[in-house]
């Protein structure tokens, strides 16, 4: 895997500024060739089919991926049934913590949602790396900090949000970070389904649905089929003010 395959690539969440994904960091971009190249020795290629689990919520952990290309959704799935998804994740990012070092279990499920490959690193053998290499662990730590400012953001927008401003803020975010200039219209790469929509801001696909159908009324977004396209991007943010 070389340094190019871990470029520093977006994630998508739910958080109230787009900044804090910009500066998303890849876990091996601070390291030397020397300390990759040992990061790199303890790991297992794999390759995860569209719709197959990496682990399920109360696996036990025994270490973290690396995602070398695909997205990987991460998500928690409540007693009810009911599921809110945490983030997806691009090449460059790992999932697995918040225990980098395999104890315990698993607090949400992680899922491929493209043909994926990923590099499993084993949790006893990256623990040893850390303990021998200053490096390594700062990398970890900085890893794992940006983990908990990701979650943190999405918890506050859960609880000081409105599910409507919580929507717009996601149009917003995608806006910016995936979307294409195409003349007046702003193009999000991604495709999403309403129940995509609606995993990620807490809400209901028939209340995605409806609202969605209510900003095309209003000659502020086109949807159809997935591809989202924003008409009117000042409209959503005037409605956050």
């Amino acid at each position: 895997m070389s340094a190019a395959t871990l470029r520093t690539t977006a994630g998508i969440m739910l958080a109230e500024s787009d900044t804090l994904v910009r500066s998303l960091p890849g876990l091996l971009d601070p390291l030397s060739e020397a300390d990759r190249r040992r990061v790199l020795a303890i790991g297992r290629h794999e390759i995860l089919d569209i719709g197959k689990h990496i682990w399920r919520q109360g696996d036990t952990q025994s270490g973290i991926y690396l995602i070398e290309s695909g997205r990987i959704r991460s998500y928690y799935a409540a007693p009810s049934g009911r599921e809110v998804t945490l983030a997806y994740w691009f090449g460059g990012n790992f999932v697995g913590g918040p225990d980098l070092f395999g104890a315990g279990a698993h607090m949400w499920s992680s899922v491929a949602i493209e043909r994926s490959r990923l590099l499993f690193l084993p949790g006893p053998a990256l623990r040893e790396l850390a303990l021998q290499s200053a490096t390594i662990a700062v990398a970890l730590l900085d890893a794992l900090a940006f983990k908990a400012r990701c979650y943190s953001a999405m918890a506050q927008m859960l609880g000081t949000r409105s599910v409507t401003e919580r929507l717009q803020r996601l149009l917003i975010f995608l806006s910016k970070i995936y979307g294409s200039q195409q003349g007046r219209e702003i193009v999000i790469g991604i495709p999403f389904t309403h129940g995509d929509l609606a995993n990620l801001i807490g809400a209901t696909r028939q209340w995605v649905t409806v609202q969605l159908s209510r900003m095309q009324a209003r000659g502020i977004i086109r949807y159809d089929r997935g591809l989202i396209v924003i008409l009117n991007l000042r409209a959503l943010d005037l409605e956050l003010v």
